[in-house]
């Protein structure tokens, strides 16, 4: 299933989206797409629902596309994950996840405005398969394990500001988690309907010029073993976000780092997924 919020910001309501394109109206069976939802069967009572029938549909016109996941408990990123990125920012291939945190007020919609941080010269892109954790996990015994925790998989813009991520401390979260800084969405395909999460082509536009297209099965540390990875640190819960890194082809690695700017247009996707187009603005 493709699950999405919809709704201005703060009132948001749930809803699933038919292969047709329709959007069926989920708030007369569930209050919300949270850790709640998925952890209490949420996926299966909104499936169970679907097939009886006579949920409403919405109105798409004009409807704005929230965040899929209501505000997340925290999000966790893993830099450094693709081989071909590694290398274009003159970094060594890490021999275990480079791990670092971000701050989940970041989580906007899709299409939402991002806003550029005030006194910043180096806000860059990152197209990102992001992990949406269903049910708590600690030490978790492998992928076999990991697998069975994750409820789903949504595209991720993480958007950095390069000097604040590694000029201004030793620490990556000053450059990561500035407002807006992690557009969601616009669904959260359940697993069982992505299949392979190693299988997937990711893009990035900046301005209708292609900056980044990348594959899944180029990560250095695939999505199972950094789910199994991380849950031997922290306690996995239902609703945490996962961002499993980006492929070559970001500002800080291409000729004169052509970093964005207000009025810049990013366009990304994944398969099967769906697409993500902000404009930039000014803090």
């Amino acid at each position: 299933m493709k699950l999405l919020r919809v709704g201005a910001a703060g009132e948001e309501r749930p809803a699933v989206r038919m292969d047709d394109g329709r959007l069926l109206d989920l708030s007369s069976v569930v209050s919300d797409i949270d850790g709640a939802f998925l952890v209490s069967g949420g996926v299966g009572r909104a499936r169970a629902a679907v097939e009886a029938g006579g949920l409403p549909v919405l109105d798409a016109v004009g409807l704005r596309v929230g965040a899929p996941v209501a505000r997340p408990g925290k999000i966790v990123c893993v830099g450094l994950n693709y081989r071909d990125h590694a290398a274009e920012t003159g970094a060594p291939i890490p021999p275990r996840p480079v791990v670092f945190m971000k701050d989940p007020g970041t989580v906007v919609g899709p299409y939402d405005e991002v806003l550029i941080p005030r006194g910043s010269v180096k806000t860059d892109w990152e197209v990102e398969l992001a992990v949406v954790i269903g049910r708590r996990a600690r030490y978790l015994d492998g992928p076999d394990a990991a697998r069975e925790v994750i409820a789903g998989y949504v595209v991720s813009h993480d958007v950095s500001e390069r000097e604040f991520q590694l000029e201004y401390s030793s620490q990556w979260d000053l450059g990561k988690s500035c407002e807006t800084f992690n557009p969601l969405g616009p669904w959260l395909v359940t697993a069982d309907e992505v299949g392979d999460p190693q299988n997937l082509g990711l893009w990035l536009s900046v301005n209708g010029v292609k900056r980044q297209d990348g594959h899944t099965r180029d990560m250095i540390f695939p999505v199972d073993h950094i789910v199994a990875y991380l849950s031997r640190f922290m306690v996995l819960e239902p609703g945490d976000v996962i961002n499993t890194g980006t492929p070559a082809g970001v500002a800080l690695g291409l000729p004169g780092t052509p970093f964005l700017r207000p009025g810049d247009t990013v366009e990304l996707g994944i398969d099967g997924l769906g697409s993500q187009r902000q404009t930039f603005g000014r803090a």
